[in-house]
């Protein structure tokens, strides 16, 4: 049964507090005359009006002063009445992710993805029939956004597809190992994960009995949340560290995205 306190929404207040920019209410100083300010709060109103609500914001540490309050941010965007329940009990809800910026740089950018109620975690979906959408400020109504939404809800079915594909599929110890090390390297970088040492067995081993099963689903899910929440111990030198959580939501969302493209390999 779904928990209904999950799926509590934030509060302007609460976004505000975790993502300052995303109320900025005029655009760097260094944008261009022809640069037309959209702020995030309007678009966050549009998509309430369309169903769907903030369960999350985020921002990145401005790097210089000129970016301060315009910085870029993220919002995540779910609606309770799209969900994916699997047959197996695995209930998944869709979620869109926007991220924007107020210094000119960056469009509105859509990007589909999933929680798991499971283990309450976040997956960014990446295959070439769920691409990134864009939207420019210049021009942005509310029915340009409406058709866009409409569209990515479309095409959640085939999120259906990529899930049942990869559940179906048993990957074996051995592949188990290889995508793991695999996702290090994503996680990493193949320079610095040939300089450390880390137990892959570790790695694919569930932490809930949810994620026992051998399938390409279940251990793409075991080894993401590791990559992602990190926990993990790896030698470096002479020393034991322990892997620290990704953070910065940029990074979340380019691993999230490889990692699932790599599943998406196994299951075909």
């Amino acid at each position: 049964m779904i928990d209904l306190e999950k799926l509590t929404f934030l509060t302007d207040a609460q976004i505000k507090e975790q993502a300052p920019a995303i109320f900025s209410e005029k655009a760097s100083s260094e944008v261009s005359k022809h640069y037309t300010h959209i702020p995030t709060t309007k678009v966050i109103d549009d998509m309430r009006l369309l169903g769907w609500d903030v369960v999350d914001a985020k921002e990145v540490k401005a790097r210089k002063a000129t970016t301060r309050g315009v910085q870029k941010h993220m919002v995540v965007f779910r609606n309770p009445d799209v969900v994916i329940n699997g047959e197996d009990g695995d209930t998944v809800f869709p979620q869109i992710l926007l991220t924007n910026s107020h210094d000119g740089k960056n469009a509105f950018t859509f990007v589909a993805g999933l929680f798991r109620m499971i283990c309450e975690n976040g997956l960014v979906i990446s295959t070439e029939k769920f691409e990134d959408v864009k939207m420019r400020h210049m021009g942005y109504t509310f029915e340009d956004l409406q058709a866009k939404i409409k569209d990515m809800v479309a095409r959640l079915p085939l999120t259906v597809e990529s899930m049942n594909k990869m559940k179906e599929i048993e990957m074996g110890e051995q592949a188990a190992l290889d995508f793991a090390k695999k996702a290090l390297e994503i996680r990493f970088d193949k320079k610095q994960v040939s300089r450390i040492k880390v137990d892959l067995n570790e790695l694919i081993k569930p932490t809930r009995m949810e994620d026992a099963g051998g399938n390409v689903w279940s251990v793409f899910n075991v080894v993401q949340e590791k990559m992602i929440h990190g926990g993990f111990d790896y030698i470096s030198g002479t020393k034991v560290r322990k892997a620290r959580q990704v953070k910065n939501f940029k990074q979340d969302q380019k691993i999230n995205k490889e990692l699932f493209s790599l599943a998406l390999e196994y299951a075909n």
